[in-house]
């Protein structure tokens, strides 16, 4: 949380910032930005503003609706102002809210608590007045108090109805009373079937393709000449009825539009409640939003009792009965916490940005590629920056623009290593001075066998991470060392090739079920020389035998122990001869494995005792297991042996004593067969043990 100092500094600098964007985009008609960009930094300044209240003015953004109107078209007073919402963009935003409105309603109220859930459109909001049910004035937003007179242009959108079908509805809602005049609100947009033949018409013409549907229908509304308007097919949507007639509820606000002769789109809204329910449709409308016709940017979520709406009242220039809650933004901004350099496997060197994680195309993103030093000469990235992230569809996070103007001064310049970062050789660049390369074969970043041995089965077991992913890993330049894989955030993978959302989400979750790992399974995922896996279950119970009866099982207590380790004390452990004894004291000398043990404490691993022999039936006895079993994994039968005093071999010997086949054995049952080992199925085997 920002110290109240650097928020105020914040806050005027986003200001600023926010203003010059609205200014351009309501005023002028330009769009510097991408509206989710912006809303990403009005949210940031809306979050501030409510950490430190007494730092809102008059002048911010936050208190505002819209721009001023364009000076082309007559002016139009509101007589009810066209408010806008506030922005949720999560459920933690979401259940602040619900708790906002429920702290000033009694408990009677909070027990008739439901919401009217809408699709959000991304179009441009109009207010149309009827007299006598006759058309008579639409008009836009313009600064919420007053908006453009554009009446003309509205009455070429055949969805906009130019009479209102006053006796159809009487007696379809004899309850509801007509009045002489009549309000309604709604949103114009643009399909995106006619968005492409638009811009295909102006591909044609050689003329600049147009950004989104929404600025090309807010500039229909706006053009002076209706046939302009009449040529593009806008649609209008009605959303809410400002004109009292005696509803009760939201929904019947939106029954009763209907029946007046309005789209309303009351057939996909939902009425629900409880907040739980709320995400469940926001989940679903987020899953079919590409496959809609128009453009939405989320849903709008209304108390449905109308008493209950009033009586929460406004806050600022938002009514606090209503949000906008958002679909997860293609596009926001964040900050770039930091550079690293990562070393792929042919030896490049790739800049990543490490960025202060966002929500950005529905995951959470914390890394984004930079490719090489030109591009963040092109980006004009210092460390510290504010940037617009953007990720669309399959598209991997990219930092898309720097904004500058929201620069304090303690940004940092980044230059490329002259060194290698992983085994400090001098680099090399190609003739255009683009690609940075470490020219050492032997370079650690360019081995990544130990990469696929920590996350094998008898190591960390890191189901779905396997050899070929961790290529695309380190081609990506998202991890360095074994290390890094648990920074990984699900945003962050699911965007490369053959990666899908279900697939991301369970390498995620595997990664993190692996932080807890016995200390047998972690030794033996370190990659030592000569520390097989059976030697580590050795080493893992002596050094739980001598040192870690006394203290905590923990990584940094096992670098004090290691570093301490001599050869007469690992003499001690009968089956280990000179050659193990030296490569274990060996590896805990080197500097660039202890950094690795301390990264790896820093990222939570949490190391388990092994699990505790509990009786000596099998000891002296080897096993080896080839096939499926059916009652348990192989690697539950292998513990099982363990925990009976047995040792688990992966080869067949004639010194084994026992080969346990299963469904479709392998290699080692013949092996078996040719060396006379004896031989057992898995139920013989649940005998023994």
């Amino acid at each position: 949380m920002l110290s109240k100092k650097d928020a105020q500094k914040r806050i005027e600098l986003l200001k600023k910032e926010i203003e010059k964007y609205r200014y351009a985009y309501h005023v002028l008609n330009q769009s510097l930005i991408p509206d989710e960009a912006l809303d990403s930094l009005k949210k940031e300044l809306y979050d501030l503003e409510q950490q430190y209240p007494d730092l809102i003015t008059p002048d911010s953004p936050t208190q505002r609706v819209g721009g001023e109107p364009l000076k082309e078209f007559k002016k139009v007073k509101h007589e009810v102002p066209m408010i806008s919402l506030n922005d949720a963009f999560t459920e933690e935003d979401m259940r602040d809210w619900y708790e906002r409105i429920v702290k000033l309603m009694t408990p009677q109220q909070v027990q008739r608590l439901q919401f009217y859930c809408e699709h959000k459109f991304d179009g441009l909001a109009i207010s149309l007045i009827y007299e006598d049910g006759i058309f008579t004035i639409g008009s836009t937003r313009g600064d919420g108090y007053t908006g453009e007179d554009v009446t003309q242009n509205l009455k070429t959108i055949e969805s906009i109805p130019l009479k209102l079908r006053l006796e159809e509805t009487k007696k379809e809602y004899p309850q509801f009373k007509i009045t002489k005049k009549i309000e309604v609100r709604g949103e114009v947009l643009l399909t995106k079937k006619e968005f492409n033949r638009i811009n295909e018409e102006q591909k044609k013409l050689g003329l600049p393709l147009y950004a989104n549907p929404r600025n090309v229908a807010a500039g229909s509304v706006r053009q002076l000449d209706p046939k302009v308007t009449a040529s593009r097919k806008l649609e209008f949507f009605a959303y809410d009825l400002i004109t009292d007639v005696g509803a009760k509820t939201h929904e019947e606000k939106h029954r009763f539009l209907k029946a007046l002769g309005f789209k309303t789109h009351n057939d996909d809204n939902k009425l629900v409640n409880s907040l739980e329910e709320v995400f469940k449709v926001h989940d679903e409308l987020y899953q079919i939003r590409e496959k809609l016709p128009y453009e939405i940017d989320g849903m709008v979520v209304i108390v449905n009792d109308n008493s209950l709406f009033e009586m929460l009242g406004t806050v600022g220039k938002a009514p606090r009965g209503a949000i906008a809650y958002k679909f997860p933004p293609r596009e926001t901004t964040t900050v770039v916490e930091d550079i690293i350099v990562q070393v792929g496997r042919t030896g490049v060197l790739t800049p990543v940005a490490i960025l202060k994680p966002v929500n950005v195309g529905g995951v959470t993103v914390s890394r984004s590629t930079l490719h090489n030093k030109e591009e963040i000469k092109r980006l004009g990235l210092k460390i510290g920056d504010t940037v617009i992230v953007t990720r669309a569809g399959d598209v991997i996070p990219k930092i898309e623009k720097v904004l500058p103007n929201l620069r304090t001064g303690k940004e940092k310049e980044f230059k490329m290593p002259q060194r290698c970062p992983v085994c400090n050789t001098p680099v090399v660049e190609d003739k255009g001075g683009i690609i940075v390369r470490c020219p050492n074969k032997n370079c650690p970043a360019r081995s990544q066998e130990k990469l696929y041995h920590f996350v094998s089965k008898n190591a960390f077991d890191i189901k779905g991470v396997g050899p070929k992913i961790i290529d695309k890993l380190l081609d990506e330049g998202l991890i360095q060392d074994a290390s890094d894989l648990f920074d990984l955030q699900e945003g962050d993978i699911n965007v490369l090739e053959r990666f899908g959302e279900k697939s991301s989400r369970n390498i995620i979750k595997a990664i993190n079920e692996s932080k807890k790992i016995p200390l047998d399974r972690f030794l033996y995922g370190l990659s030592i020389n000569h520390l097989g896996e059976e030697n580590a279950t050795i080493l893992a119970n002596w050094l739980q035998k001598e040192y870690f009866s006394k203290k905590p099982l923990t990584i940094n207590n096992l670098i004090e122990v290691g570093t301490q380790l001599k050869k007469e004390d690992l003499e001690n452990i009968h089956s280990f001869g000179e050659v193990i004894i030296q490569s274990i004291i060996d590896w805990f000398k080197d500097k660039k494995n202890i950094n690795f043990l301390q990264k790896l404490a820093k990222k939570g691993i949490i190391l388990l005792p092994v699990s505790p022999v509990q009786s000596n039936i099998l000891k002296g006895l080897t096993f080896v297991f080839t096939g499926e079993l059916s009652s348990m994994t192989r690697e539950q039968a292998k513990a099982e042996v363990k925990k009976r005093g047995g040792k688990v071999l992966e080869s067949v010997s004639s010194k084994t004593n026992y080969v346990v086949v299963g469904k479709n054995p392998g290699s080692k049952y013949e092996k078996a067969k040719q060396l006379g080992v004896k031989i057992i199925n898995e139920e013989e085997f649940k005998k023994m043990i």
